[in-house]
C-alpha cells in the first residue's frame, strides 16, 4: 500500500468547467434527439438549418472548454458565466423557432438558473437569473410559432403534455448527473483538505521531534567533549599505561565516545545547523554499501544478504537524514529476525527500488493500514513507530514513497522507491 497517495484536485473552478462540459455533451444528445423525434418521427416540419446551429454552436464550445480544462490551472468564475450564459442562449434559440414560451421545453430555463445558483458566484448566479428571465420574457413576445400537422391540431393541449413529460424527464436526468458530480466533487474536496491537514500535522510533529532532536544533540556535546579529554588524560597517564587490559578498555571507551559524537554531529547537520561543511558526493552504490557494510558490522556473519540488482552507477549527495531512516529500517527487520535480513537494490526507469525483508512474524492488517503513522508499532513500547513515521517523511520531502506488505514465504518487506533525481549530483549545481 503506498502511503503517500495523490491529492485530488483541488481546483472547483476546473472541475466545475469539467461537470458543464458533461452535462453540455447530454444537453446536445437531448436537443438532437428531440429535433429527430419531432421532424422525423412526428412528422412536424422544423426549420433545420437555423435548429441545428445552437447544437453545433455548443459542441464547438464544448471543445474549446476541454483544451481551457487540459491547459489551464486555474478557470475563473468569468468562464463559468460565460458558458452558462451561452448555454441560456442556445436554449432560447431553439425555443424561438418551435414555439417560444408556448413550448414545454421553457422549463429548462430553471435548471440552468439552478446550475448557475450552485456553481457561481451569489453576484453572476443572480446576473443568469436574469438573462434566462430576460429570455423568457423576449419569448412571450417574439418567436416563431410550430406549424403543427391537422394529426395534432385538435390535440393541443396533450402535445403540450407530451413534450412537458419529455421536458420534466430530461430536467430529471441532468439533475442527477449535476447533484451527484457535485456530491462527488465535495467528498473529493473534503478528502483533499484532511490530506493536506494530516500532511501538516505529520510535518509539524516532524518539526518538534526534529527540535528535540537537535536540543538534545547540543546538550549531549558538551558531556561528550568532556568524556574525551578524560579518556585520552587517562589513556596517558603513567601509571595507567602500563595496564594493557585497562588501556584496551579505555580505546574502546575513546571509540564509543567518537561514536557517539558523530552522531551528535549527524544531527545537527541534517537540522541544518553545523557551518562550513562541504556536502559529501558519493555514488548510489557507495552510499548503500555504507549503510550494509556499517549494519553488518555488529551482526552475526552471514545475517545480511545483499543483492546489487542497481546497474549503472550514478553520482548522488548523500543525505544523512535518508541514510538514518533507511538504517532504522534495517534495525527493525534486524530486531525481528536477527539470523536473516535480506536487502535488495534495484533501478526501476529512473528510481531507486531498495527492498528490506526479514524472516519475523509479519506485519498485522492494522499496522498494513496504518503504515507511516506516528506511534504504530509491533514493539509495544512507547514512543515506538517512530522509525517508518521519519522514514515516509524523509521519501516524501525527496519526491518517494514507502510500501509494506508480508511475504508469501513469511516475515515482511518494505519497499522504498525514490527518484534518482532527489539525490543527483549536478556539478553546475555545487560550484
Amino acid at each position: 500500500m503506498a502511503v503517500t497517495p495523490a491529492l485530488p484536485d483541488t481546483d472547483a473552478g476546473r472541475r466545475n468547467m469539467s461537470l458543464l462540459i458533461q452535462l453540455r455533451w447530454i444537453a446536445v444528445g437531448g436537443q438532437l434527439a428531440t429535433i429527430g423525434l419531432v421532424h422525423g418521427l412526428m412528422g412536424i416540419r422544423l426549420s433545420l438549418p437555423v435548429l441545428l446551429i445552437a447544437p453545433a454552436l455548443l459542441v464547438a464550445f464544448n471543445f474549446a472548454s476541454l483544451l481551457l480544462v487540459r491547459h489551464r490551472r486555474e478557470v475563473t468564475n468569468s468562464e463559468l458565466t460565460a458558458a452558462l450564459l451561452l448555454d441560456v442562449a442556445a436554449l432560447a434559440w431553439l425555443l424561438y423557432w418551435t414555439g417560444g414560451s408556448t413550448n414545454p421545453f421553457t422549463s429548462l430555463f430553471l435548471l440552468q438558473v439552478v446550475m448557475g445558483a450552485v456553481l457561481l458566484r451569489p453576484a453572476t448566479s443572480w446576473l443568469l437569473m436574469g438573462a434566462a428571465l430576460v429570455a423568457l420574457g423576449w419569448l412571450s413576445i417574439d418567436s416563431r410559432p410550430l406549424a403543427l400537422p391537422p394529426a395534432y391540431r385538435d390535440d393541443v393541449f396533450g402535445l403540450y403534455l407530451l413534450g412537458s413529460f419529455v421536458s420534466l424527464t430530461l430536467i430529471a436526468v441532468l439533475l442527477v448527473a449535476f447533484v451527484t458530480r457535485i456530491s462527488r466533487n465535495l467528498r473529493d474536496r473534503d478528502a483533499s483538505l484532511a490530506a493536506i491537514r494530516q500532511r501538516a500535522i505529520e510535518e509539524d510533529h516532524i518539526v518538534r521531534i526534529g527540535l528535540l532532536a537537535s536540543g538534545a544533540a547540543h546538550e549531549l556535546g558538551t558531556p561528550l567533549s568532556s568524556l574525551s579529554v578524560l579518556i585520552g588524560d587517562w589513556k596517558s597517564m603513567p601509571r595507567l599505561a602500563g595496564d594493557r587490559e585497562l588501556q584496551e578498555d579505555l580505546a574502546d571507551m575513546d571509540a564509543a565516545v567518537r561514536r557517539c559524537k558523530t552522531i551528535v554531529s549527524g544531527i545537527l547537520n541534517s537540522a541544518g545547523e553545523a557551518r562550513g561543511i562541504a556536502p559529501q558526493v558519493t555514488t548510489m552504490r557507495g552510499f548503500l554499501n555504507a549503510i550494509v557494510t556499517e549494519w553488518s558490522a555488529s551482526r552475526l556473519p552471514g545475517a545480511v544478504h545483499y543483492e546489487d540488482r542497481f546497474g549503472e552507477d550514478i553520482a548522488i549527495v548523500s543525505d544523512p537524514a535518508l541514510r538514518q531512516v533507511i538504517a532504522n529500517v534495517v534495525d527493525n527487520a534486524g530486531e525481528v529476525s536477527p539470523n536473516w535480513v535480506g536487502i535488495t537494490a534495484a533501478r526501476e526507469e529512473d528510481a531507486l527500488i531498495l527492498e528490506i525483508a526479514d524472516r519475523g512474524p509479519g506485519f498485522s492488517q492494522e499496522m498494513l493500514e496504518s503504515f507511516g503513522k506516528p506511534y504504530r508499532s509491533t514493539k509495544g513500547k512507547p514512543g515506538g513507530g517512530l522509525g517508518i513515521f521519519l522514514l515516509v517523511n524523509v521519501l516524501r520531502k525527496l519526491g518517494g514513497t514507502a510500501s509494506a506488505a508480508n511475504r508469501e514465504e513469511g516475515g515482511a518487506v518494505v519497499r522504498i522507491r525514490l527518484p534518482l533525481s532527489a539525490l543527483a549530483y549536478r556539478k553546475e549545481t555545487q560550484r
